[in-house]
């Protein structure tokens, strides 16, 4: 089973278009995707839950 893709937060600002501090307000609300904590503090987001984020947000305009 093939492992899944993880993307850095860097990674994921960058492709939706908002800036660190937008994103962390937004995930305080409880509306940004969801964020993995690794054991040496980084975070990173899995592509499909970031793909379901996306697909969320379409649904709900």
């Amino acid at each position: 089973m093939a492992r899944p893709q993880m993307l850095k937060l860097p990674e994921v600002l960058a492709e939706i278009a908002m800036s660190r501090a937008a994103f962390y307000r937004m995930r305080a609300r409880g509306k940004a995707p969801k964020l993995i904590k690794l054991p040496n503090g980084q975070l990173r987001v899995r592509r499909a839950d970031l793909d379901a984020w996306w697909r969320d947000l379409e649904a709900a305009a």
